[in-house]
């Protein structure tokens, strides 16, 4: 195992993309192998990398990390990006957990019948109207970060998921001043500012030749 971080999964966002926004956010270079074949898959499981047969899997500091919620935590304690004290890193953790349970939405999206996305896409907008954004759009009314006076997890994780979010729905932030000003704000940031920069390890939203690689591959989740 190199020195560099490495990290294993598709050519496409999926869980791995947060995990490329905090990297990018903490200004770490990483190289990425694309899974593509199914035999990738096996020969990581079969050597024991992918603890529960699952990935992303990310190597860094002599490690091979799986779970995803594992991976960020581990990078924004390293990289400062956990709040100052452990009062910071609850609110943090909430946050976190409200901004995935979201995401988590969004990430099966593409893998839905087109009968069932359509039931998804009302879910996910009323859920970000009614329960997310609201949440944020408040406790941006008191500072410039979501917790305490310096960038967390927590608004790298929220700028990516409203973006996405405007993706697919692009009025969605028109009565959340206080989320429109954030963005600006973090996206001003020069680290994130590269990222979001054609070029970058930043995903383009899922097609279906990602959908379609994701399945070959993982072909025992889609019996």
């Amino acid at each position: 195992m190199s020195g560099k971080i490495v990290l294993h999964y598709f050519n496409g966002r999926g869980k791995m993309e947060s995990i490329r926004w905090l990297l990018a956010a903490a200004g770490v270079e990483f190289e990425e192998v694309f899974l593509t074949k199914r035999e990738q898959f096996e020969k990581l499981n079969n050597d024991g990398a992918l603890m529960f047969n699952q990935v992303p899997l990310v190597e860094i500091d002599g490690m091979e990390l799986v779970q995803t919620k594992a991976i960020l935590n581990y990078i924004a304690g390293k990289y400062n990006l956990n709040g100052k004290d452990l009062k910071e890193r609850a609110m943090i953790d909430m946050y976190v957990e409200g901004i995935g349970d979201l995401m988590d939405l969004m990430t099966v999206l593409p893998f839905l019948p087109p009968d069932n996305k359509q039931k998804q896409l009302a879910n996910i907008e009323s859920k970000a109207k009614d329960r997310l954004l609201p949440v944020f759009e408040k406790a941006l009314a008191h500072g410039q970060f979501l917790v305490g006076n310096q960038l967390s997890r927590a608004d790298v994780l929220l700028l990516e998921v409203t973006l996405m979010l405007q993706e697919l729905f692009p009025e969605i932030l028109s009565t959340f001043p206080k989320l429109q000003e954030f963005q600006g704000r973090i996206k001003a940031i020069p680290t994130i500012s590269k990222f979001l920069k054609p070029g970058s390890a930043r995903k383009n939203p899922p097609d279906e030749a990602y959908v379609k690689t994701v399945k070959e591959v993982l072909s025992h989740l889609f019996k």
